[in-house]
């Protein structure tokens, strides 16, 4: 790709090539919407970006509409006039690049810790991505360089607090913003900070002097929030993989039925991903001696637990809330985000940089991560409790009374489900006026985000406790008891296998367990829960 550079002066050291080229392929950002799969490859696996042809034509073109718009005696907004409650004052063209740069460093005004390089790099991609659509105004060059920080992976630092989700998020991309300028700190590859002159100079890059109406394009977009949804996305969709996992540990671990989950009865209550769902457990508990042992006519329990019979209405609504988050993104990936807009000949005002919609869905999405962490939880509380496990020791410990077993694993469990539920409040029905009453409604979509990548991370926690719970219940089902002997299914067996291989030691006296939950965690967040059980049911819904 073409970088900001001065041939004369280019000295790249090798290192920074190699971290331009070694994350794999590059996304190519065009006139058209990005990708999830996009926005996951920038965030998380450090893929270069390139600009298309198509995008620098595009741009190009919108940054000769504001040219012209600059050199004329009619005021423009963003262009040749002042910001928010300020838009009232002409701004002379000798003053104009001191405007862009006050922008940007006044909007800068961030606070608290680091966030996350992937949001960061996210944000970064998805402004680009509407910088490349032709509606914003900005010159080539400094759509260029923006996308030459993500190639060399200078990732700017931004701060926890500061937006309002209205003009989208305007402090975290002005943070941005100002590294383009050559100002303020910056993470490097190695993740060292750095100030972002120094750190474009050894990428052989220069800053930028921004032009009429750039400072405002590169501040004016919902992509913090957007991106921390496209990733919660995918993070969400393999955690419901997982849960149909532990569900189906569970209900084999508790010697519950899988006849609730036919096809047939779920087609009487056809949601999609309810029958996913269902579809899911049944192929998971598939070939299952455990399940099979208390098929017969001699088993007298009528009905199990809701934990364990409603599974797929919970983990299936949450598919199908997961699936219209999805489509909000789609329509979001699609959109050019930017007040004013070039449109024709002229730049228009408008209100699309509201974070309303992606606000919304944000909050679903914690509701989400809530309910499917308590039905885990109450899940796993089952496996504890003597009066009703069915037969297991109590706490699955070793020796009740000298062991504790996982007691206070599920403790855990508990105040992690408990801090979600205090999450899933929606952040969207709150707003605080701001800029002198001129923004006086606005979305607070990006604490929604923070709080659901939160919420996530809880998820996956709670999970993971459930599936050690479990393996260690089958465990004790295969060894112990009126059910000794017995396998559990081919699917459900290779996941505790995998716990195993990775030093999740089997029932047995009490030993340190915070290593073993975090090592459970990871498997979890890795994808290699799901992982093991598709390799023998093959790919899950």
């Amino acid at each position: 790709m073409d970088t900001v550079t001065d041939p004369s002066t280019d000295h790249r050291s090798h290192d920074a090539d190699r971290a331009a080229g070694d994350h794999g392929a590059a996304v190519v950002v065009g006139t058209g919407p990005v990708t999830p799969a996009d926005v996951v490859a920038v965030a998380r696996d450090g893929a270069p970006v390139v600009l298309a042809p198509e995008a620098r034509s595009a741009i190009g073109a919108a940054r000769e509409v504001v040219e012209l718009l600059a050199a004329g005696d009619v005021p423009a907004y963003g262009v040749s006039t002042g910001f928010g409650a300020l838009a009232t004052r002409h701004i002379p063209v000798a003053q104009r690049a001191q405007l862009q740069r006050s922008l940007v460093r006044s909007h800068a005004a961030g606070s608290g810790p680091e966030v996350e390089v992937e949001v960061t790099r996210a944000l970064m991609l998805l402004r680009l991505s509407t910088l490349a659509t032709g509606r914003t105004g900005v010159r080539l060059e400094t759509a260029e360089l923006l996308a030459a920080l993500l190639t060399h992976r200078i990732t700017p630092v931004v701060h926890e607090h500061g937006s309002l989700g209205c003009s989208g998020d305007l402090a975290p991309l002005s943070h941005c913003a100002l590294a383009l300028m050559g100002e303020g700190p910056v993470r490097d590859a190695e993740g060292v900070l750095r100030p972002a002159d120094e750190a474009l100079a050894a990428a052989g890059l220069r800053p930028v002097e921004l032009a009429e109406k750039e400072g405002l394009a590169l501040i004016n977009g919902t992509d913090g929030m957007l991106g921390m949804l496209v990733m919660a996305i995918a993070d969400l969709r393999r955690l419901l993989r997982t849960a149909d996992v532990a569900a189906a540990m569970s209900v084999e671990g508790q010697l519950g039925t899988d006849r609730v989950f036919a096809a047939a009865l779920q087609a009487l209550r056809p949601h999609p991903g309810q029958g996913a769902s269902a579809a899911n457990l049944v192929a998971l508990l598939a070939d299952s001696s455990l399940m099979a042992s208390h098929r017969g006519p001699e088993c007298h329990r009528v009905q199990d637990a809701y934990s364990l019979r409603c599974s797929p209405q919970v983990h299936g609504a949450a598919r199908d809330t997961v699936d219209h988050a999805a489509r909000v993104a789609e329509v979001e990936l699609a959109s050019a985000v930017d007040n004013p807009v070039v449109l024709g000949d002229t730049v228009e005002s408008n209100g699309n940089f509201h974070g309303a919609p992606v606000a919304y869905v944000l909050d679903f999405l914690a509701i989400v991560a809530a309910d499917v962490a308590s039905i885990s939880e109450r899940r796993t509380d089952r496996f504890l409790d003597r009066a009703r496990s069915h037969g297991l020791p109590p706490f699955l410990a070793h020796d009740p009374g000298v062991d504790s077993g996982l007691m206070i694993a599920q403790y855990t469990q508990a105040a992690i489900v408990s801090e979600l539920k205090r999450l899933a409040a929606p952040a969207s029905v709150d707003s605080i006026p701001s800029s002198a009453m001129q923004e006086d409604h606005v979305s607070m979509g990006w604490g929604a985000a923070r709080k659901l990548r939160r919420a996530v991370d809880g998820l996956t926690r709670v999970v993971a406790i459930e599936v050690m719970t479990a393996a260690r219940a089958l465990d004790l089902r295969s060894t112990t008891g009126d059910t000794a002997g017995l396998a559990p299914s081919p699917a459900t067996g290779a996941v505790v296998r995998l716990l195993r291989e990775h030093g999740l030691d089997g029932p047995g006296p009490d030993r340190h367990l915070a290593p073993e939950i975090e090592v459970a965690v990871g498997l979890v967040a890795s994808g290699a829960v799901v992982a093991a059980a598709e390799s023998v049911t093959g790919a899950l819904r």
